[in-house]
């Protein structure tokens, strides 16, 4: 949904947009695991961190938050990123966060919690740059979202840091909205497999 509010301060070629709800339900995270295939043992899921700081991308090294687009997350339950603690971080979700995780499921490694930024629930932007559109990243613990409850955007005239990816959404009404003004089609988590991932980012 469209604010009503005053116009702010943002650059030329930037609209901002405030989503209708923050009725994000991280309680479904509870059930995670299962969804994930990590089994049926009782566990505390972790919550979502800031990626601000100068962090880098656990797959391809670029600085998270210095691009456009969603961010990603993923913490798995007997296995981390090599020479840190969880969570694994990712400034794409096309190229980053799902190869990562496919890879990463390939090996054994099971997930207890991905996360990836909700712009159902963030001030978002969208700017110009030389003919294409791009959507603002965020960084903070509290613009992210389960990532098996999200509505991706896939396909549309709006692209992340890398060029097209997929774009979350909490609520489905924003997420319908987002493609009546800017083209794409909406896929869940579990319609993103390896085969469907490869084609589109070809595409």
């Amino acid at each position: 949904m469209h604010d009503d509010s005053p116009p702010d301060d943002s650059p030329p070629g930037a609209l901002t947009r405030r989503a209708a709800t923050k009725a994000v339900s991280l309680g479904a995270l509870a059930a995670l695991a299962g969804c994930l295939g990590g089994g049926s043992r009782r566990e505390q899921v972790p919550d979502p961190v800031d990626l601000s700081g100068g962090k880098e991308d656990d797959r391809g090294g670029m600085v998270i938050g210095l691009h456009a687009g969603p961010n990603g997350q993923i913490f798995y339950r007997d296995n981390a990123p090599e020479g840190r603690d969880n969570p694994a971080w990712f400034h794409t979700l096309g190229m980053g966060l799902f190869p990562y995780h496919f890879d990463r499921r390939e090996q054994g490694w099971e997930a207890t919690a991905v996360y990836v930024t909700d712009y159902s629930t963030v001030d978002y932007e969208l700017s110009t740059e030389g003919g294409d559109t791009f959507i603002s990243t965020h960084t903070a613990a509290d613009t992210f979202g389960d990532a098996t409850e999200m509505a991706y955007v896939a396909g549309s005239e709006v692209l992340g840091g890398m060029g097209r990816d997929l774009i979350p959404f909490s609520s489905d009404a924003d997420a319908d909205g987002f493609v009546a003004e800017h083209g794409g089609e909406l896929v869940s988590f579990d319609d993103v497999t390896p085969e469907w991932l490869r084609g589109y980012m070809r595409s």
